[in-house]
């Protein structure tokens, strides 16, 4: 659980620069999970920032297989909470990956690159340890939205 609080902290980072620096930014959260205390996104002017995602399903349950099936779940989630918010892959501009284990790398990177066919967003990958749930990748995304 310790990397949410840090993500949670760059985010509000982020939108509280951005408002400080911009007499018109303007920003909207979008409410997360009922009962988590974070949002799926925030957007501030043609940006969304994503919080940070694992490979859960519908159920909220991490998902089983290793470090390849998390990501694609991950990366799946990505898509989805992006085109809740007017948005999409193709418009991703930066990501950042945490993972358990640095070593598991390559699998993670072979699955991220699958979902970026035509573009490749900005990136920084971090190792962590105890991510949510026990997830082995979080991965959270920037993206512009249409004004």
């Amino acid at each position: 659980m310790r990397a949410k609080p840090i993500t949670l902290f760059f985010a509000a980072a982020l939108v509280s620069t951005a408002c400080r620096h911009s007499r018109s930014a303007t920003a909207d959260f979008y409410p997360g999970p009922v009962g988590r205390p974070f949002s799926t996104g925030v957007r501030v002017g043609n940006m969304l920032y994503l919080s940070g995602q694992i490979g859960t399903d519908a159920d909220g349950k991490l998902v089983g297989g290793g470090i390849t099936t998390e990501t694609r779940q991950t990366m799946t989630n990505i898509a989805v909470v992006l085109q809740q918010h007017g948005t999409s892959m193709e418009r991703v501009v930066k990501c950042t990956a945490m993972l358990a284990d640095m070593r598991e790398w390559d699998a993670m990177n072979t699955v991220y690159v699958a979902f970026f066919p035509t573009h490749k967003p900005a990136r920084s990958a971090f190792g962590a340890s105890g991510l949510a749930l026990g997830a082995r990748v979080e991965i959270e995304c920037m993206a512009m939205v249409d004004e």
